[in-house]
């Protein structure tokens, strides 16, 4: 499964943003998609995750700012970001777990895919 994630860029504080990824490839079914960021010198941490059931998960810092959404049909996940501060600015990328085809109808073993990652620079 192969993402592709665009939409980044640079922006003013409490400015708005909205990331997509769009994921092709053949797989079974998805467990759940979410994005992360990177910030010089951070590691990686969590932003939001989206689970199959619908069931969302943001990180603290960005509760009530941002949203992950998802459309099936485009196959592609959003995330938005409104009111973005300057600790926002990071290299955000999209990643999604699920499971490939097995035998039949059956899922078979899973897979863990990460987009290529966008930048987002916030100014003050």
């Amino acid at each position: 499964v192969q993402l592709q994630a665009f939409g980044g860029g640079l922006v003013q504080a409490g400015g708005s943003l909205r990331l997509s990824c769009v994921y092709s490839g053949s797989y079974h079914s998805i467990t759940n998609m979410g994005w992360y960021r990177e910030a010089p010198g951070k590691e990686r941490e969590l932003v939001a995750r989206l689970s199959s059931e619908g069931d969302h998960d943001y990180a603290a810092a960005v509760k009530d700012r941002f949203t992950i959404s998802r459309d099936s049909a485009k196959k592609t996940v959003y995330l938005h970001m409104n009111s973005l501060k300057p600790e926002d600015t990071a290299v955000y990328y999209c990643h999604i777990v699920g499971k490939l085809h097995g035998k039949g109808w059956s899922p078979g073993r899973s897979f863990d895919s990460w987009g290529q990652g966008t930048q987002v620079t916030v100014s003050s």
